[in-house]
């Protein structure tokens, strides 16, 4: 019975998820416009602070936010299905991709109906800058700090820890004024609840324990455990979202085998071409879901020589390893968080941390720009402006769902 009071919201999440294109930054524009203003399952000072937070830790930080959303309408319990809803898709067709290049090759993938999906995305995330902008620039510390955020990310888009330390800059620079505090109400002491910490460093002990045991003595499936402690080491420690984590794959499964003591190609160790992995990391940003489920595609490729059953396994180990930290660490950190937000250093650090989000924000349109062909002379270019200044009038004046916006994109991708 409890589960059917939200019937509805899981329904919206799996739209959400076979429609989400465009990486992170067009996540969250549809977040804004389904979840904040269509449906109000939460505020948008709310998703402000959700993306704040989420920015502070590793993971992929576009399901962080959903796996809040649903933990906030009803706790671990819809937390841990909204996840599942939302990353099943994308995980089920990258791990299906997976067996589709193992059987024909990858030079018979076609993605020209995606084309205009990103300038797409661009729309999306500039109407959610502008939305942002409203609510969290009010001041000329927040002004500097936004301008500030938005040259450093764009020059350092691809640092990974580039994230982090502005989320600290910005939280340190608004601590200078006691103007803001708090509503005054007792801090009361609570008990902080260790089991998810707990759980998330158990788990990463044991699978770097198997790992390391099954390299020594060669298991006979080794690789399996070896996939499982790559890829929840990647989720534990990768900020920065799959721009960050298709590199570190690459260096992993292609790089690695190739150093001297890996030549041998009797080792029993994981190995992938590189024009396949480039191939996952090109299609995963043409479809809908997290970006994180190119793992479910390089589980596959990582164990295709061993049969198709454990190919399988290998897309599911990568889909459950790679976002299992993020959630142990949000549920852990997230009550912590309500609780220290009560204090006045850290409800002053929010306003810079708000301020910093949006300079991330206006960062990545820039960013994305640079890949769109937006200053020819012809007809795509035309298309592109259009598409990206289209969807942020519709967004802002029309009440047409997000879902539609990304049909006609598609559309568009077919005639052209």
């Amino acid at each position: 019975m409890i589960l059917l009071r939200h019937i509805s919201f899981l329904k919206a999440v799996f739209l959400h998820s076979v429609t989400a294109f465009g990486g992170p930054q067009g996540h969250l524009g549809m977040v804004m416009k389904t979840f904040v203003e269509k449906r109000r399952d939460l505020t948008k000072s709310e998703l402000m602070e959700y993306v704040s937070f989420c920015q502070m830790l590793p993971g992929a930080s576009s399901t962080q936010v959903l796996t809040l959303i649903g933990y906030k309408r009803g706790g671990i319990g819809l937390a841990i299905l909204t996840l599942i809803i939302w990353i099943l898709p994308a995980c089920t067709l990258m791990g299906g991709l997976s067996f589709v290049v193992t059987s024909i090759g990858n030079d018979n993938l076609k993605t020209s109906v995606f084309q205009f999906i990103q300038p797409m995305a661009i729309g999306f995330l500039a109407y959610t800058g502008i939305k942002m902008f409203k609510l969290a620039i009010n001041s000329p510390i927040t002004q500097i700090i936004m301008l500030v955020t938005m040259v450093i990310t764009f020059v350092f888009f691809k640092t990974p820890w580039v994230f982090p330390l502005t989320i600290i800059f910005g939280g340190i620079s608004t601590n200078f004024s006691s103007k803001r505090i708090p509503e005054k109400e007792k801090v009361k002491q609570r008990e902080i609840k260790w089991r998810n910490i707990w759980l998330f460093v158990v788990v990463f002990v044991i699978a770097g324990l198997l790992s390391e045991t099954a390299r020594k003595q060669d298991w006979p499936h080794r690789k399996a455990y070896n996939l499982f402690e790559n890829f929840y080491r990647f989720g534990s420690f990768v900020f920065g979202g799959g721009d960050v984590l298709i590199p570190l794959m690459l260096d992993q499964y292609v790089a690695r085998p190739t150093a001297p003591k890996f030549v041998d190609p009797k080792l029993n160790i994981i190995r992938i071409d590189r024009s396949e992995l480039l191939t996952g990391a090109g299609i995963v940003r043409a479809i809908p879901g997290p970006v994180f489920s190119i793992a479910s595609f390089t589980g596959g490729m990582a164990l295709k020589d061993d049969g198709k059953a454990q190919q399988l396994l290998g897309c599911i180990i990568g889909s459950v390893a790679i976002f299992l930290p993020s959630v142990l660490l949000i549920l852990f950190f997230f009550p912590v968080w309500q609780y220290l937000k009560k204090f006045v250093v850290v409800y002053r650090a929010l306003e810079g941390i708000n301020a910093v989000v949006v300079g991330l924000m206006w960062a990545a349109t820039l960013y994305l720009l640079r890949d769109v062909s937006i200053t020819h002379f012809n007809m795509v270019s035309l298309v592109n402006i259009s598409v990206i200044a289209c969807t942020v009038i519709a967004l802002h004046f029309s009440k047409l769902p997000a879902p539609f916006i990304v049909l006609i994109c598609l559309g568009l991708g077919i005639i052209f």
